[in-house]
């Protein structure tokens, strides 16, 4: 009976290590803002929050400027940990000096949801 419990510990306790060698992936959001004629937005300010039904304020993140190429990106690895299934839905606010532009997305973990808003006056 040995030779056969031997074997079946050594590949249990190999599963045990393999699922938990798995290393988390980034979970990032990018923004990229577009003006009405569909022109790269740099410097413009971009806010995500979501409203969640019974909490009297939003839950906001620190809002990020928009890169030379329009691409404001948020890193919400600390948000996501690893094993943590879910999708947060947040809306998107966009301003750009007198012109301004709104959205949302879908946020999933280990993965990079992107979205585009366009603003306008």
């Amino acid at each position: 009976m040995n030779t056969f419990f031997r074997p079946t510990l050594c590949l249990i306790l190999s599963i045990f290590v393999l699922v938990g060698c798995h290393t988390k992936d980034d979970t990032l959001v990018i923004i990229t803002v577009r003006d009405s004629t569909n022109q790269l937005v740099a410097n413009a300010e971009v806010e995500l929050f979501n409203e969640m039904t019974g909490i009297e304020e939003p839950n906001t993140i620190d809002p990020v400027t928009t890169n030379t190429s329009g691409e404001a990106i948020f890193n919400f690895n600390d948000v996501y940990q690893l094993g943590q299934a879910g999708v947060a839905i947040y809306n998107i606010d966009v301003k750009a000096g007198n012109i301004s532009g709104h959205g949302v997305i879908k946020i999933e973990e280990e993965t990079t949801s992107r979205e585009t808003v366009f603003v306008a006056p």
